[in-house]
Protein backbone atom coordinates (compact mmCIF):
# COMPACT_ATOMS: atom_id res chain seq x y z
CA UNK A 1 0.00 0.00 0.00
CA UNK A 2 0.83 3.46 -0.69
CA UNK A 3 2.78 4.99 2.22
CA UNK A 4 0.31 8.32 1.85
CA UNK A 5 -3.03 6.61 1.88
CA UNK A 6 -5.37 9.52 1.22
CA UNK A 7 -7.15 7.63 4.41
CA UNK A 8 -4.25 8.45 6.23
CA UNK A 9 -4.01 12.17 5.21
CA UNK A 10 -7.52 12.34 5.79
CA UNK A 11 -7.29 10.90 9.40
CA UNK A 12 -4.36 12.76 10.01
CA UNK A 13 -6.21 16.24 9.33
CA UNK A 14 -9.61 15.20 11.39
CA UNK A 15 -11.53 14.24 8.46
CA UNK A 16 -12.36 10.65 9.24
CA UNK A 17 -14.75 9.25 12.36
CA UNK A 18 -16.14 6.44 10.60
CA UNK A 19 -15.76 4.39 6.85
CA UNK A 20 -17.73 1.44 5.85
CA UNK A 21 -14.58 -0.99 4.93
CA UNK A 22 -11.26 1.18 5.47
CA UNK A 23 -9.07 -1.77 4.14
CA UNK A 24 -11.47 -1.67 0.87
CA UNK A 25 -10.96 1.84 0.54
CA UNK A 26 -7.68 2.37 1.08
CA UNK A 27 -6.96 -0.87 -1.41
CA UNK A 28 -8.98 1.27 -4.20
CA UNK A 29 -7.18 4.49 -3.18
CA UNK A 30 -4.47 2.92 -4.27
CA UNK A 31 -5.29 1.10 -7.36
CA UNK A 32 -5.73 4.48 -8.79
CA UNK A 33 -7.62 7.64 -8.75
CA UNK A 34 -11.48 6.79 -7.00
CA UNK A 35 -14.45 8.67 -7.94
CA UNK A 36 -16.13 10.37 -5.28
CA UNK A 37 -19.03 12.75 -4.01
CA UNK A 38 -19.86 15.39 -1.51
CA UNK A 39 -23.91 16.14 -1.29
CA UNK A 40 -25.34 19.66 -0.28
CA UNK A 41 -28.88 20.34 -0.16
CA UNK A 42 -30.14 23.93 -0.48
CA UNK A 43 -31.55 24.67 2.57
CA UNK A 44 -30.05 28.38 2.50
CA UNK A 45 -28.67 30.84 0.47
CA UNK A 46 -25.19 29.96 1.24
CA UNK A 47 -22.75 27.20 2.36
CA UNK A 48 -21.35 27.62 6.33
CA UNK A 49 -19.06 26.28 8.51
CA UNK A 50 -20.13 22.45 8.64
CA UNK A 51 -20.49 22.11 4.92
CA UNK A 52 -16.52 23.85 4.54
CA UNK A 53 -15.25 20.33 6.21
CA UNK A 54 -16.81 18.57 3.38
CA UNK A 55 -15.52 20.76 0.86
CA UNK A 56 -12.11 20.65 1.99
CA UNK A 57 -12.10 16.99 2.05
CA UNK A 58 -13.02 17.53 -1.78
CA UNK A 59 -10.10 19.62 -2.22
CA UNK A 60 -7.89 17.21 -0.84
CA UNK A 61 -9.02 14.51 -2.37
CA UNK A 62 -8.62 15.96 -5.61
CA UNK A 63 -4.76 17.34 -4.89
CA UNK A 64 -3.95 13.90 -4.28
CA UNK A 65 -5.40 12.58 -7.91
CA UNK A 66 -9.00 11.60 -6.90
CA UNK A 67 -12.10 12.77 -9.12
CA UNK A 68 -14.91 15.13 -7.29
CA UNK A 69 -18.35 15.36 -7.89
CA UNK A 70 -19.65 18.51 -5.70
CA UNK A 71 -23.46 17.29 -5.81
CA UNK A 72 -26.14 20.38 -5.53
CA UNK A 73 -29.40 18.81 -3.79
CA UNK A 74 -32.07 20.52 -6.51
CA UNK A 75 -34.11 17.25 -5.26
CA UNK A 76 -33.49 16.25 -1.86
CA UNK A 77 -33.81 19.83 -1.45
CA UNK A 78 -37.15 19.73 -2.08
CA UNK A 79 -37.92 17.15 0.47
CA UNK A 80 -36.05 17.41 3.06
CA UNK A 81 -33.14 15.38 4.85
CA UNK A 82 -34.26 14.17 8.85
CA UNK A 83 -30.71 13.66 9.96
CA UNK A 84 -29.88 15.49 12.90
CA UNK A 85 -33.38 17.33 13.18
CA UNK A 86 -36.12 17.06 15.79
CA UNK A 87 -38.57 18.72 13.76
CA UNK A 88 -39.53 18.66 10.21
CA UNK A 89 -37.40 20.89 7.77
CA UNK A 90 -39.89 23.77 5.94
CA UNK A 91 -40.18 23.01 2.25
CA UNK A 92 -39.03 25.63 0.10
CA UNK A 93 -40.68 27.73 -3.05
CA UNK A 94 -38.97 27.08 -6.16
CA UNK A 95 -37.53 30.85 -6.13
CA UNK A 96 -35.56 30.49 -3.02
CA UNK A 97 -34.31 26.89 -3.69
CA UNK A 98 -32.74 28.25 -7.13
CA UNK A 99 -31.54 31.21 -5.51
CA UNK A 100 -29.49 28.96 -2.60
CA UNK A 101 -28.85 26.46 -5.65
CA UNK A 102 -26.90 29.45 -7.40
CA UNK A 103 -25.04 29.90 -4.08
CA UNK A 104 -23.86 26.23 -3.51
CA UNK A 105 -22.78 25.72 -7.18
CA UNK A 106 -20.56 29.20 -7.05
CA UNK A 107 -19.35 28.65 -3.34
CA UNK A 108 -18.48 24.38 -4.11
CA UNK A 109 -16.72 25.46 -7.75
CA UNK A 110 -13.82 27.34 -5.39
CA UNK A 111 -12.62 24.38 -3.87
CA UNK A 112 -13.07 22.04 -6.31
CA UNK A 113 -11.27 22.19 -9.95
CA UNK A 114 -13.86 21.57 -12.39
CA UNK A 115 -10.97 21.94 -15.24
CA UNK A 116 -8.87 18.64 -13.57
CA UNK A 117 -11.80 16.40 -13.73
CA UNK A 118 -14.20 17.69 -11.07
CA UNK A 119 -18.06 17.87 -11.47
CA UNK A 120 -20.91 20.26 -10.31
CA UNK A 121 -23.99 18.56 -10.28
CA UNK A 122 -27.66 18.56 -9.16
CA UNK A 123 -29.81 16.02 -8.59
CA UNK A 124 -33.13 17.11 -9.77
CA UNK A 125 -31.80 16.32 -13.19
CA UNK A 126 -32.39 12.65 -12.73
CA UNK A 127 -34.64 12.83 -9.31
CA UNK A 128 -36.87 15.29 -11.13
CA UNK A 129 -37.36 12.54 -14.31
CA UNK A 130 -38.70 9.47 -11.88
CA UNK A 131 -41.90 8.77 -11.46
CA UNK A 132 -43.52 7.68 -8.45
CA UNK A 133 -43.77 3.85 -10.07
CA UNK A 134 -40.34 4.05 -11.39
CA UNK A 135 -39.44 4.72 -7.97
CA UNK A 136 -40.81 2.31 -6.18
CA UNK A 137 -40.39 -0.37 -8.57
CA UNK A 138 -36.51 0.37 -9.59
CA UNK A 139 -35.55 1.60 -5.98
CA UNK A 140 -38.12 0.84 -3.64
CA UNK A 141 -38.19 -2.71 -3.65
CA UNK A 142 -34.28 -2.52 -3.10
CA UNK A 143 -34.76 -1.17 0.21
CA UNK A 144 -35.81 -2.65 3.53
CA UNK A 145 -38.40 -0.86 6.08
CA UNK A 146 -37.08 -2.89 8.87
CA UNK A 147 -33.90 -1.31 8.20
CA UNK A 148 -35.06 2.27 7.30
CA UNK A 149 -36.88 2.20 10.63
CA UNK A 150 -33.77 1.26 13.04
CA UNK A 151 -31.70 4.07 11.60
CA UNK A 152 -30.99 6.83 14.48
CA UNK A 153 -32.64 9.89 12.52
CA UNK A 154 -35.85 8.29 12.15
CA UNK A 155 -35.99 6.18 14.83
CA UNK A 156 -35.70 9.40 17.31
CA UNK A 157 -38.11 10.99 15.41
CA UNK A 158 -40.65 8.02 15.61
CA UNK A 159 -40.48 8.11 19.84
CA UNK A 160 -41.53 11.67 19.37
CA UNK A 161 -44.99 11.66 19.51
CA UNK A 162 -45.82 15.14 19.23
CA UNK A 163 -43.60 15.32 16.24
CA UNK A 164 -42.91 11.85 14.52
CA UNK A 165 -41.96 12.20 11.12
CA UNK A 166 -43.44 12.54 7.57
CA UNK A 167 -44.17 9.85 4.71
CA UNK A 168 -41.87 12.70 2.37
CA UNK A 169 -38.95 12.70 5.46
CA UNK A 170 -38.82 8.90 5.56
CA UNK A 171 -38.16 8.37 2.00
CA UNK A 172 -35.38 11.15 1.92
CA UNK A 173 -32.74 7.91 2.74
CA UNK A 174 -33.77 5.79 -0.49
CA UNK A 175 -33.19 9.07 -2.52
CA UNK A 176 -29.87 9.92 -1.53
CA UNK A 177 -28.84 6.33 -1.53
CA UNK A 178 -30.40 6.44 -5.39
CA UNK A 179 -28.39 9.58 -6.17
CA UNK A 180 -25.18 7.20 -5.05
CA UNK A 181 -26.22 4.65 -7.19
CA UNK A 182 -26.94 6.92 -10.45
CA UNK A 183 -23.55 8.31 -9.63
CA UNK A 184 -21.92 5.23 -9.88
CA UNK A 185 -23.94 4.27 -13.19
CA UNK A 186 -22.93 7.62 -14.65
CA UNK A 187 -19.69 8.45 -13.55
CA UNK A 188 -18.26 5.51 -12.07
CA UNK A 189 -18.17 7.10 -8.25
CA UNK A 190 -17.68 4.70 -5.59
CA UNK A 191 -17.28 6.86 -2.62
CA UNK A 192 -19.16 8.86 -0.49
CA UNK A 193 -18.16 11.74 1.79
CA UNK A 194 -20.40 13.03 4.72
CA UNK A 195 -20.79 14.48 8.30
CA UNK A 196 -21.29 11.61 10.84
CA UNK A 197 -25.16 12.64 11.28
CA UNK A 198 -25.28 11.27 7.53
CA UNK A 199 -23.81 7.71 8.32
CA UNK A 200 -27.08 5.90 7.76
CA UNK A 201 -27.99 7.60 4.90
CA UNK A 202 -24.40 7.05 3.23
CA UNK A 203 -24.62 3.16 4.45
CA UNK A 204 -27.92 3.15 2.86
CA UNK A 205 -26.16 4.16 -0.73
CA UNK A 206 -23.34 1.85 -0.81
CA UNK A 207 -25.98 -0.79 -0.29
CA UNK A 208 -28.34 0.30 -3.10
CA UNK A 209 -25.01 0.32 -5.23
CA UNK A 210 -24.46 -3.10 -4.63
CA UNK A 211 -28.32 -3.85 -5.04
CA UNK A 212 -28.55 -1.89 -8.14
CA UNK A 213 -25.54 -2.67 -9.88
CA UNK A 214 -23.42 -5.51 -8.03
CA UNK A 215 -20.83 -3.37 -7.09
CA UNK A 216 -18.87 -2.08 -4.02
CA UNK A 217 -19.18 1.60 -2.83
CA UNK A 218 -17.77 3.19 0.06
CA UNK A 219 -18.53 5.72 2.80
CA UNK A 220 -16.23 7.70 4.66
CA UNK A 221 -17.43 10.18 7.65
CA UNK A 222 -16.24 13.13 10.02
CA UNK A 223 -17.06 14.21 13.08
CA UNK A 224 -19.33 17.06 13.28
CA UNK A 225 -17.98 20.38 13.94
CA UNK A 226 -18.28 21.75 17.79
CA UNK A 227 -15.93 23.74 19.79
CA UNK A 228 -13.70 22.76 22.70
CA UNK A 229 -16.57 23.75 25.17
CA UNK A 230 -18.77 20.99 22.79
CA UNK A 231 -20.97 23.73 21.21
CA UNK A 232 -22.16 22.26 17.53
CA UNK A 233 -21.87 24.36 14.58
CA UNK A 234 -24.64 25.67 11.83
CA UNK A 235 -27.22 27.49 11.54
CA UNK A 236 -29.92 25.05 12.93
CA UNK A 237 -27.85 25.97 16.04
CA UNK A 238 -27.86 29.44 15.58
CA UNK A 239 -24.45 30.10 15.03
CA UNK A 240 -23.57 29.76 11.40
CA UNK A 241 -20.41 31.23 10.36
CA UNK A 242 -21.63 32.00 6.22
CA UNK A 243 -19.23 31.02 3.36
CA UNK A 244 -20.84 34.28 1.72
CA UNK A 245 -19.36 37.67 2.29
CA UNK A 246 -22.85 39.47 1.99
CA UNK A 247 -23.70 36.84 4.70
CA UNK A 248 -20.64 37.07 7.13
CA UNK A 249 -18.21 40.09 6.13
CA UNK A 250 -14.08 38.73 5.65
CA UNK A 251 -13.56 40.59 8.65
CA UNK A 252 -16.67 38.90 10.57
CA UNK A 253 -15.09 35.92 9.46
CA UNK A 254 -11.21 36.15 10.38
CA UNK A 255 -12.36 37.60 13.37
CA UNK A 256 -14.27 34.35 14.03
CA UNK A 257 -10.73 32.22 13.24
CA UNK A 258 -8.46 35.28 15.14
CA UNK A 259 -11.16 34.56 19.00
CA UNK A 260 -10.85 30.45 18.36
CA UNK A 261 -9.50 29.19 21.75
CA UNK A 262 -6.29 27.65 22.13
CA UNK A 263 -7.62 24.28 22.38
CA UNK A 264 -9.47 24.20 18.82
CA UNK A 265 -6.88 26.16 17.32
CA UNK A 266 -4.79 23.18 15.98
CA UNK A 267 -7.66 21.28 14.66
CA UNK A 268 -9.12 24.25 12.92
CA UNK A 269 -5.29 24.64 11.38
CA UNK A 270 -5.79 20.79 10.24
CA UNK A 271 -9.26 20.82 9.11
CA UNK A 272 -10.28 24.68 7.66
CA UNK A 273 -6.09 25.26 5.67
CA UNK A 274 -3.79 23.72 3.57
CA UNK A 275 -0.71 24.34 5.87
CA UNK A 276 1.35 21.27 6.05
CA UNK A 277 1.60 19.19 9.34
CA UNK A 278 4.77 20.13 9.95
CA UNK A 279 4.36 24.12 9.32
CA UNK A 280 1.12 23.73 11.94
CA UNK A 281 4.09 22.01 14.61
CA UNK A 282 6.03 25.15 13.81
CA UNK A 283 3.11 27.49 14.60
CA UNK A 284 2.09 25.58 17.63
CA UNK A 285 5.20 25.87 18.82
CA UNK A 286 6.03 29.74 18.76
CA UNK A 287 2.51 29.64 19.68
CA UNK A 288 3.34 27.70 22.81
CA UNK A 289 6.22 29.87 23.80
CA UNK A 290 4.20 33.06 23.83
CA UNK A 291 0.79 32.60 23.50
CA UNK A 292 -0.55 35.85 24.03
CA UNK A 293 0.87 36.93 20.73
CA UNK A 294 -1.64 34.14 19.31
CA UNK A 295 0.45 33.51 16.45
CA UNK A 296 -1.52 30.31 15.49
CA UNK A 297 -4.98 32.45 15.98
CA UNK A 298 -3.50 35.01 13.52
CA UNK A 299 -1.97 32.57 10.75
CA UNK A 300 -4.90 30.19 10.84
CA UNK A 301 -7.17 33.53 10.23
CA UNK A 302 -5.05 34.64 7.53
CA UNK A 303 -5.09 31.16 5.98
CA UNK A 304 -8.71 29.94 6.27
CA UNK A 305 -9.96 33.57 5.28
CA UNK A 306 -7.61 33.18 2.58
CA UNK A 307 -9.09 30.54 1.02
CA UNK A 308 -12.92 31.50 1.19
CA UNK A 309 -12.00 35.02 0.08
CA UNK A 310 -9.03 35.24 -1.24
CA UNK A 311 -5.99 37.62 -0.97
CA UNK A 312 -8.61 40.86 -1.60
CA UNK A 313 -10.60 39.43 1.55
CA UNK A 314 -7.74 38.57 3.70
CA UNK A 315 -5.93 42.32 3.50
CA UNK A 316 -9.43 43.80 3.93
CA UNK A 317 -10.09 41.48 7.27
CA UNK A 318 -6.67 42.32 8.58
CA UNK A 319 -7.28 46.45 7.82
CA UNK A 320 -10.45 46.57 9.45
CA UNK A 321 -8.95 45.10 12.36
CA UNK A 322 -5.86 47.20 12.62
CA UNK A 323 -7.99 50.20 12.32
CA UNK A 324 -10.75 48.63 14.85
CA UNK A 325 -8.33 47.96 17.54
CA UNK A 326 -5.83 50.55 16.81
CA UNK A 327 -5.69 54.38 17.83
CA UNK A 328 -6.51 55.61 13.98
CA UNK A 329 -9.40 56.90 12.97
CA UNK A 330 -12.11 55.03 11.34
CA UNK A 331 -11.53 55.39 7.83
CA UNK A 332 -12.03 52.71 4.40
CA UNK A 333 -14.29 50.54 6.38
CA UNK A 334 -17.97 50.20 5.11
CA UNK A 335 -21.13 50.18 7.08
CA UNK A 336 -21.41 46.66 7.16
CA UNK A 337 -17.70 46.12 8.79
CA UNK A 338 -18.70 48.83 11.62
CA UNK A 339 -22.24 46.89 12.07
CA UNK A 340 -20.89 43.58 12.81
CA UNK A 341 -17.55 44.60 15.04
CA UNK A 342 -19.95 46.92 17.12
CA UNK A 343 -22.94 44.46 17.12
CA UNK A 344 -23.41 44.67 20.77
CA UNK A 345 -23.13 48.70 21.30
CA UNK A 346 -26.01 50.66 21.68
CA UNK A 347 -27.37 52.52 18.98
CA UNK A 348 -29.10 55.37 18.38
CA UNK A 349 -30.51 58.06 15.23
CA UNK A 350 -29.04 61.35 14.15
CA UNK A 351 -30.71 63.39 11.54
CA UNK A 352 -29.89 63.42 7.96
CA UNK A 353 -27.94 66.35 7.79
CA UNK A 354 -26.23 65.88 11.42
CA UNK A 355 -22.28 65.45 8.94
CA UNK A 356 -22.68 68.74 7.59
CA UNK A 357 -25.90 71.28 9.32
CA UNK A 358 -23.75 72.30 11.97
CA UNK A 359 -26.90 71.59 13.90
CA UNK A 360 -26.12 68.54 16.35
CA UNK A 361 -23.61 69.34 18.88
CA UNK A 362 -21.30 66.75 20.85
CA UNK A 363 -23.05 67.32 23.84
CA UNK A 364 -26.62 66.28 22.06
CA UNK A 365 -24.81 63.25 20.71
CA UNK A 366 -23.49 61.92 24.35
CA UNK A 367 -27.07 62.39 25.83
CA UNK A 368 -29.21 61.40 22.87
CA UNK A 369 -27.22 58.18 22.64
CA UNK A 370 -27.43 57.51 26.66
CA UNK A 371 -23.78 57.82 27.27
CA UNK A 372 -24.67 60.74 29.38
CA UNK A 373 -27.36 61.56 31.43
CA UNK A 374 -27.72 65.10 31.28
CA UNK A 375 -25.19 68.07 29.66
CA UNK A 376 -23.51 68.53 32.44
CA UNK A 377 -22.29 64.98 32.88
CA UNK A 378 -21.70 65.12 29.30
CA UNK A 379 -19.72 68.24 29.33
CA UNK A 380 -17.77 66.62 32.30
CA UNK A 381 -16.80 62.90 30.28
CA UNK A 382 -15.38 65.77 27.75
CA UNK A 383 -13.25 67.86 30.05
CA UNK A 384 -11.70 64.12 31.69
CA UNK A 385 -10.94 63.54 28.30
CA UNK A 386 -12.73 60.18 28.29
CA UNK A 387 -14.85 61.08 24.74
CA UNK A 388 -13.68 60.14 21.58
CA UNK A 389 -15.67 59.86 18.00
CA UNK A 390 -13.68 58.47 15.07
CA UNK A 391 -11.75 57.02 16.88
CA UNK A 392 -10.39 60.94 18.23
CA UNK A 393 -10.53 62.65 21.13
CA UNK A 394 -13.18 65.17 21.67
CA UNK A 395 -12.33 68.45 23.16
CA UNK A 396 -15.35 70.17 23.28
CA UNK A 397 -18.37 69.12 24.03
CA UNK A 398 -20.53 72.41 22.34
CA UNK A 399 -19.09 72.40 19.31
CA UNK A 400 -20.89 71.04 16.21
CA UNK A 401 -20.54 67.31 14.76
CA UNK A 402 -18.39 67.80 11.44
CA UNK A 403 -17.96 65.16 8.53
CA UNK A 404 -14.41 63.89 10.20
CA UNK A 405 -16.48 63.04 13.39
CA UNK A 406 -17.80 60.36 10.98
CA UNK A 407 -16.56 56.62 9.86
CA UNK A 408 -18.57 56.41 7.25
CA UNK A 409 -21.68 58.58 5.81
CA UNK A 410 -23.89 56.81 7.81
CA UNK A 411 -22.21 55.49 10.60
CA UNK A 412 -20.87 57.86 13.90
CA UNK A 413 -19.07 55.29 16.36
CA UNK A 414 -18.55 57.00 19.88
CA UNK A 415 -16.62 55.80 22.62
CA UNK A 416 -17.05 56.49 26.30
CA UNK A 417 -14.43 55.48 28.52
CA UNK A 418 -12.18 52.51 27.49
CA UNK A 419 -15.14 50.53 26.53
CA UNK A 420 -18.24 51.77 26.26
CA UNK A 421 -19.36 52.10 22.21
CA UNK A 422 -22.57 53.98 21.27
CA UNK A 423 -23.46 53.71 16.93
CA UNK A 424 -25.38 56.48 15.65
CA UNK A 425 -26.51 56.23 12.29
CA UNK A 426 -27.98 58.89 10.38
CA UNK A 427 -31.97 58.41 9.61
Amino acid sequence: MAANNPVDVLRRRGFVQDVTDEEGLRAAFDAGSVTFYYGMDPTAPSLHLGNLIGLMAMAWLQRMGHRPIALAGGGTGRIGDPSGRDDERQLLDEEALEHNLAGIRRQASQFIDLEQGGLLVDNHDWLGQLSLMDFLRDVGKHASVNQMVARESVKRRLEERDQGISFTEFTYQLLQAYDFAHLHEAEGCTLQLGGSDQWGNIVAGTEMVRRLHGAQAFGLTWPLLTTASGAKFGKSAGNAVWLDAALTSPYAYYQYWINAADEDVERYLLLFTFLSPSEIDDVLAAHAEAPHQRAAQRLLASEATRIVHGDDGVEEAIRATDVLFGNEPFTGLSDGVLREAFEGADSFELPADARTSGAVSVLEVLTTSGAAASGSEARRLVEQGGVRMNNVRVTDALRALSEEDFATEHTLVLRVGKKRYFVGRVS
